[in-house]
């Protein structure tokens, strides 16, 4: 007991620490982020005790960094802690137990009057299901407050909020700026694209947002912000704590440019937000962060029945390159919405939505915006049969479509075949290309109100 109080009698009073610049998150979108924050350091020479309650409550403790990054202070932790039990009603009285404590009670006539109560047992338990409390009033017991309780102090033990704790050890006095980090859960983002056309034509303008939300329980204010976009690798074992390493702590500052920028990251792409952002907790916030016009981006129309479904699929087709609208930045999943400009009172009308997975520059994207109305399509079997010796098939099929539209359009008609065997189009009445080892594709021309039919048979070969 005696070396117990000789060593807090060598701790120095608990630091009271201050910030030296505005919070810097790396929001992932998988509902974490990974906080770094400069917290001011005043040591002596030997012990300090350091407390910092400024960290979420949804914070990681095992992954709490505290480190000297300039390295002026040789200094070493010797103990790291974290406290989540911070005061409530039921944990002081759960420190009064045994105690006699005064219960304010109001009567029927709204006047309020003392009862003493001593308090048998509390019913706190932290983390986990209370129980109900029992108190003895005039030498009774009573399975319930008589009233409010009134505390004579918080008590030496208790905290008002979450906090973080360490003991650290300093060969010598001096002023320190540590960079304090952990991940933790409650925050995320997503992207989102608007894609607004006219009426008629194939050209959009795209309109990209990120939309931040913060669950954490803290309020970040002027927070330095980036995006990490990609799908990264998290332990996720049947306990709460989850462990990492905190490699995303030596990540380099990018300084503050005109637009949000990006650049690849390890494996995934890593967007800064070009300005400080508050972000409150439980608030939701939205940024743009790309903005694309003229970017062509034709509307295909295709029948795919195990892709789409028994009708004709309405799909936008763009490549995301620089050339096309000052595209080329790798575009994080998120949805997209589509709207129309309708030419009679220049008002936009929303024709569909989809979403996007990640995409890297360069590629290709489409995107599946709804079905046709204008354009019907019927698919049936006209012939199946096996060959005697059971080492061939063939299968016949009709596919009748009929366009309704005012104007001429091209349908693109998807086929797919069985994987396992061989398989020949013996007979087709349109051309088609050979997409993949299993499906071959018809582009079928149509004029305002024809019907056209597309005749194929198929063999099948186990030889």
């Amino acid at each position: 007991m005696k070396t117990h109080a000789l060593l807090f009698g060598a701790l120095a009073s608990a630091l009271p620490l201050s910030l030296a610049a505005g919070p810097a998150l790396t929001i992932y979108n998988q509902n974490f982020a990974v906080v770094r924050e400069t917290i001011l350091l005043d040591l002596k020479a030997g012990v300090n005790l350091v407390n910092f309650s400024g960290a979420t409550t949804q914070v990681e403790p095992d992954s709490v960094v505290l480190r000297d990054s300039a390295g002026k202070v040789s200094l070493r932790i010797l103990e790291q802690s974290y406290r989540a039990d911070a005061a409530s009603q039921g944990l002081l009285l759960a420190l009064n137990e045994g105690k006699t404590l005064d219960f304010i009670v109001t009567d029927k006539d709204a006047k309020e009057y003392v009862v003493k109560g001593r308090v048998i047992r509390s019913g706190y338990k932290a983390g986990g299901e209370a129980s109900t409390p029992i108190i003895e009033v005039d030498g009774k017991l009573r399975f319930s407050l008589p009233g409010q309780p009134i505390f004579p102090s918080l008590g030496d033990d208790a905290i008002l909020q979450p906090t973080l704790s360490w003991q650290l050890n300093a060969e010598a006095a001096g002023k320190v700026e540590a960079e304090l980090g952990y991940i933790t859960n409650g925050m995320s983002w997503q992207a989102a694209y608007n894609f607004v056309a006219p009426e008629k034509g194939d050209q959009v303008d795209i309109v990209g947002w990120v939309t931040v939300n913060n669950n954490t329980g803290k309020t970040f204010t002027d927070a330095a912000i980036k995006l990490m976009a990609g799908d990264v690798s998290r332990v996720q074992p049947a306990t709460d704590t989850v462990r990492r390493e905190m490699k995303i702590m030596s990540m380099d500052a990018m300084p503050a440019p005109a637009g949000v920028t990006e650049k690849a990251f390890d494996e995934f792409h890593l967007y800064s937000l070009p300005r400080t952002v508050t972000l409150r907790d439980q608030e939701t916030k939205q940024v743009e962060f790309l903005r694309a016009t003229g970017v062509s981006a034709p509307q295909l129309y295709i029948y795919d029945q195990q892709k789409y479904g028994a009708k004709v699929a309405t799909v936008r087709e763009f490549k995301n390159t620089k050339e096309n609208g000052g595209l080329g930045l790798p575009l994080p999943k998120g949805r997209t919405r589509f709207y129309r400009q309708d030419s009679a009172d220049g008002r936009l009308e929303f024709v569909g939505e989809n979403t996007i997975d990640h995409t890297a520059k360069n590629e290709t994207v489409r995107i599946y915006t709804g079905d046709v109305f204008d354009i019907a399509v019927e698919r049936k079997a006209t012939d199946s049969k096996m060959s005697s010796r059971n080492d061939q098939r063939e299968e016949a099929y009709e596919i009748t479509l009929r366009n309704r539209k005012a104007e001429a359009v091209e349908v693109r008609v998807t086929e797919h075949f069985y994987s396992w065997p061989n398989w020949t189009l013996i007979e087709q009445s349109d051309p088609s290309e050979k997409t993949d080892a299993q499906t071959a594709e018809f582009r079928v021309k149509l004029k305002p109100d024809e019907e056209k039919k597309i005749t194929y048979r198929v063999r099948y070969d186990w030889k």
